[in-house]
């Protein structure tokens, strides 16, 4: 899908918008599945071909790699509202320059992560406790994965601003490429070559560099105003302003989760390996829940702002309220599958019968309350696409992560359960959802939205 039709018509701002919000929903939500099905790749090769601790190894790395991506990716989608924004009104100028500012960005992004996460790696991972049997394996997967970080930073951005415009079938065509290539270097190099770990992260940066190139080529073969021309590459100082202004608190509140989930992992790795292991086999039964909700609050996003830029206020408000009913429907569908079918989805990744029985006592925590997030993600991606993004942050910081800090630091037993440490994310999840209700309804945010408008146009 394309932001503009046959006609020449915006879909986004002129459709029909559940219509629209499917249309743009499903190749967001199928690219999702291929980027995490090299993931899941990844994991099934590690605990089938390696084993648990190898499986653990991996798994361990990431909320931590979450926690140092976290600010990019939020300067990714502070990019993408401000490209929407300008594309929605037409402002063909200031389209190429945010175009041009935001590749330039993440290329200095990539490089400054690649040294940094590179020294950072193994200290930071002895700070969580890692166990002594996996220290060194875990280390490798992040120092390799680091090393060819740059390929991750630009897709994410190339993304954002192609999705920003309304095309979201040619970031899906990138990525079935680029997974199509990490399954096959996947069983060469840890089947074939029996590398191991190393072989798994290195299959992984190969493939986001693929896919990362497929979308700069069609950034640089665009007709319209937001083609790439590499003359053209420079920081816009009052673009990345803009830029920073509402990626800067998304990107925080993405560190801070991180920091809040680390503290989580910090937890859980004190429970040993076999827990560990459980922890990160759920993460990979529950990413379709996680993708389907981040792939509605991308078109929301997106909707609500282009749909801002220009000037439609009423579809604004339309659009939240219409995303938050399709978001809801979807999750508790598959919030109701996850519960009841857990064991056999866990046994997917792994043939080790404590650590499913141990997926599944997390699971039939977690699965219950992953509707209470909706709320969460469609009011604050609303928000977010109509440019307030500090407000959400700090909602988010104070309702989720602080929550869950002081749960696990001062309200939790010294003896503690993997039961007891999953309760921090639905016991988080509720307050924040009212917090967010009340905020979204009753606090004026699009007023407020409108008059900074109005005010950078004067």
């Amino acid at each position: 899908m394309h932001g503009k039709s046959a006609s020449g018509q915006n879909a986004i701002t002129e459709g029909v918008i559940w219509k629209q919000i499917l249309f743009f929903f499903y190749p967001i939500l199928l690219g999702s599945l291929f980027q995490q099905l090299y993931n899941m790749v990844d994991t099934i090769v590690i605990g089938k071909g390696v084993g648990t601790e190898g499986l653990a190894a991996v798994g361990s790395t990431g909320s931590l790699i979450s926690l140092v991506l976290g600010l990019f990716v939020g300067l990714a989608s502070g990019a993408s509202v401000v490209l929407a924004q300008y594309y929605g009104a037409g402002l063909d100028e200031k389209v190429s320059k945010t175009v041009h500012t935001a590749i330039a960005m993440a290329l200095i992004s990539g490089a400054a992560l690649t040294v940094f996460g590179i020294v950072t790696s193994r200290p930071l991972l002895v700070l969580m406790d890692i166990p002594d049997e996996i220290l060194d394996d875990a280390a490798l997967y992040m120092q390799v994965y680091y090393a060819g970080v740059t390929g991750n930073v630009l897709y994410n951005i190339e993304t954002g601003l192609l999705r920003a415009i309304g095309d979201t079938r040619r970031p899906l065509y990138a990525l079935i490429v680029s997974t199509v290539i990490n399954v096959v270097l996947d069983l060469l190099f840890v089947m074939v070559f029996h590398w191991g770990v190393f072989g798994v992260a290195f299959a992984t940066i190969i493939s986001q560099l693929a896919s990362a190139l497929i979308l700069l080529w069609i950034l640089m073969r665009a007709k319209d105003s937001y083609r790439l021309e590499f003359r053209k590459l420079r920081i816009h100082g009052r673009i990345l302003r803009e830029i920073i202004r509402i990626g800067v608190p998304s990107g925080v509140e993405g560190v801070v989760y991180s920091i809040s989930n680390v503290l989580i992992q910090t937890n859980v790795n004190r429970l040993g390996t076999v827990v560990v292991a459980a922890w990160s086999a759920i993460s990979r039964v529950d990413i379709v829940m996680w993708m389907v909700m981040q792939a509605y609050g991308i078109a929301v996003s997106t909707f609500v702002g282009q749909n801002f830029g220009a000037g439609k206020y009423d579809r604004v408000k339309r659009c939240g309220r219409t995303g938050l009913l399709m978001t809801m429907g979807s999750i508790a569908a598959i919030s109701a599958a996850i519960y009841a079918f857990c064991p056999f989805l866990l046994s997917l990744f792994t043939n080790d019968q404590a650590v499913i029985l141990q997926g599944t006592e997390f699971l039939r925590v977690l699965a219950p309350s992953y509707c209470l997030f909706v709320f969460i993600e469609v009011f604050s991606s609303s928000a977010r696409g109509a440019g307030e993004a500090l407000q959400p942050m700090l909602f988010s910081i104070l309702g989720i992560c602080g929550i869950r800090v002081v749960y696990l630091t001062l309200i939790l037993p010294p003896v503690r359960t993997a039961r007891m440490i999953a309760w921090s994310y639905p016991i988080s999840w509720v307050i924040t959802a009212v917090i967010f209700i009340i905020y979204y309804y009753r606090y004026g945010w699009l007023k407020r939205s409108i008059r900074h408008r109005e005010l950078s146009v004067e």
